[in-house]
C-alpha cells in the first residue's frame, strides 16, 4: 500500500485530495498545526468525514524538526506539499509572515524528505500568481514569471528551490503550476466564495449588499475536484516535469458576479457597492492557462465546466445559511 503525506489536508485541495487518494488505496497521513487538534470543529470542518480514514499528524511549517520528525516516522512514497498562506491581499499586508513561511516551510519538506525518504515522490503546489504581470496570453511552462505580490514571489521562490532539489540532488520533485480553482470548500476570504455567500445571504435576506474593488480582473477558474486530479496525474509519471493546470478560459470577476446572482434570479448591481480599499496595490489583469501539455502528457482535462462550478458553490451557500451555520467559513489551516 502507498503512503501519502499531505501538508495543507485541512484546506480545499488537501480534502479532495485524501479523497481521492483513499479511493485509489493509499494510506493516508495528514500534517496540521496543534491548533486544528485544539479546535477540529472550526479547523477541521472539510476532512471530518475522513478523520476516520487517516492519520493525522501535529507540525509547524516554521519547525524543521517537527517536519523531519514527522517525514521520518512516516516514510511516505508520495508527499503533497500543499500548505501556504495562500491569500493574496493578505500577502501585502503581512509580507514577511508569508514569504518566511512559504519558502522556508518547502525547504524544510525538500530538506526532511532528501535525507529521510530520498526514494519520495515531491510535488509543490505553484500558482499562476507567479506570471503576475503576464508578457503572454495565455500563459504556459514557458512563459517568463513576474509575480506582482508577495505571495506570488514566495511561490515562485519554491518553485525554483522544488527545481533545484530535483536537479541538484535527484530527487522525483515537481511543481503543478495552478491557475485558480474553486469549490464549496474554498475559504471565505476569497472573492469566488465572497461573491457566492454574499448572493446566498442576500437571497435569504441576510444581507443586502456586497462590496468588491475591482470587477474587471480575469482569471482563469477550474474546479478543486479536477485539479488534485491533476497533482496525482504528475506523481505517477516516469520522471519529474513541471505543468501549467488550466482550463484555457478566463472570465472576469463582473461575469463571475453576473452568473452568480443569475442564478439565484438577482440583480447584482442593486446590492453591490464599489470599494476603492479592495484593490490591490499592485493589480495582475489576466491570468489565463495553456494546459496543452498537461492534456497531452497527463491526458489530463477538466470534466467540470464554469457554470457548473458556481451552481454547485451557490447551491452549498444556500443550504448552510439556511441551516444557519457558517462552518465553511471557519478559519483554516
Amino acid at each position: 500500500m502507498k503512503k501519502a503525506l499531505i501538508t495543507g489536508i485541512t484546506g480545499q485541495d488537501g480534502s479532495y485530495l485524501a479523497e481521492l487518494l483513499l479511493s485509489k488505496g493509499y494510506e493516508v497521513h495528514g500534517i496540521v498545526r496543534r491548533v486544528a487538534l485544539e479546535h477540529p470543529q472550526a479547523r477541521m470542518w472539510r476532512i471530518r468525514h475522513l478523520l476516520d480514514k487517516i492519520t493525522i499528524h501535529s507540525a509547524s511549517l516554521e519547525s524543521y524538526a517537527s517536519i523531519f520528525n514527522i517525514v521520518s516516522a512516516v516514510r511516505p512514497n508520495e508527499c503533497y506539499h500543499l500548505a501556504a498562506q495562500s491569500y493574496v491581499s493578505y500577502s501585502f499586508e503581512d509580507e514577511f509572515s508569508t514569504i518566511n513561511t512559504n519558502l522556508n516551510g518547502t525547504h524544510y519538506m525538500l530538506s526532511a524528505i532528501k535525507r529521510q525518504a530520498p526514494a519520495c515522490r515531491f510535488y509543490f503546489a505553484a500558482s499562476s500568481e507567479m506570471f503576475g504581470k503576464v508578457e503572454e496570453t495565455p500563459q504556459n511552462e514557458q512563459t517568463p514569471f513576474h509575480p506582482r505580490s508577495p505571495y506570488g514571489i514566495s511561490k515562485m521562490a519554491g518553485f525554483e528551490l522544488t527545481r533545484n532539489y530535483r536537479e541538484g540532488y535527484g530527487l522525483f520533485a515537481l511543481s503543478g503550476i495552478l491557475f485558480n480553482h474553486e469549490s464549496p470548500r474554498r475559504g471565505a476570504e476569497f472573492v469566488t466564495r465572497k461573491i457566492t455567500s454574499a448572493a446566498a445571504k442576500i437571497k435569504l435576506g441576510i444581507e443586502h449588499e456586497l462590496r468588491l474593488g475591482n470587477l474587471e480582473a480575469k482569471r482563469d477558474w477550474g474546479h478543486a475536484r479536477d485539479y488534485v486530479r491533476a497533482m496525482w496525474l504528475m506523481l505517477q509519471l516516469d520522471a519529474p516535469e513541471d505543468f501549467v493546470i488550466a482550463t484555457g478560459r478566463s472570465y472576469s470577476v463582473r461575469e463571475f458576479l453576473e452568473k452568480c446572482f443569475g442564478c439565484l434570479e438577482l440583480d447584482y448591481e442593486q446590492f453591490l457597492v464599489l470599494d476603492n480599499d479592495l484593490y490591490r496595490p499592485a493589480e495582475v489583469n489576466i491570468l489565463q492557462g495553456d494546459a496543452s501539455k498537461a492534456r497531452h502528457k497527463l491526458k489530463w482535462k477538466p470534466a467540470i465546466k464554469f457554470e457548473k462550478m458556481i451552481n454547485e458553490m451557490v447551491d452549498s451557500d444556500l443550504q448552510w445559511y439556511r441551516q444557519g451555520t457558517e462552518v465553511g467559513f471557519a478559519a483554516t489551516l
